[in-house]
């Protein structure tokens, strides 16, 4: 028997004046309450930056500049695996500020004090990448 591929998606680390964004998930889908970098799913025929800009355009109604792609996290969940492919990114001049579309919280944090949100499983070695820059 052959697993499933992966599940691709994306996700926004984006930055702004020492602090990074978090979005927390609203109760009754996978994974509620816990806080995750925003994004979503990669459509068939998008490419992974395409698939940001969407994601963040329907999700929180703003538009980002990615400045640099991180490296993809396979990670296993009960329900299947995801590919997820990370963005360093900043709000686009003029872009409104993030909305809660479907997020239940929305917040700025230090990146000293990621670790001190319940991070979506995916989401932490992110964490450790960001770390890890320069």
């Amino acid at each position: 028997m052959q697993a499933d591929p992966p599940v691709l998606v994306v996700c926004a680390v984006i930055q702004r004046a020492g602090l990074i964004f978090l979005a927390r998930r609203p109760p009754g889908k996978r994974l509620a309450d816990l806080w995750e970098f925003p994004g979503g799913k990669i459509e068939p025929g998008e490419l992974p930056a395409e698939a940001l800009h969407r994601e963040l355009a329907e999700e929180l109604g703003c538009q980002v500049v990615i400045t640099q792609a991180g490296p993809p996290v396979l990670h296993a969940y009960p329900w299947g695996t995801i590919l997820l492919h990370p963005f360093l990114c900043h709000l686009a001049p003029g872009s409104p500020e993030p909305q809660p579309h479907e997020h239940s919280t929305l917040t700025w944090v230090r990146l000293e004090a990621l670790t001190d949100y319940d991070l979506a499983p995916a989401d932490v070695p992110i964490v450790m990448w960001m770390r890890s820059l320069p």
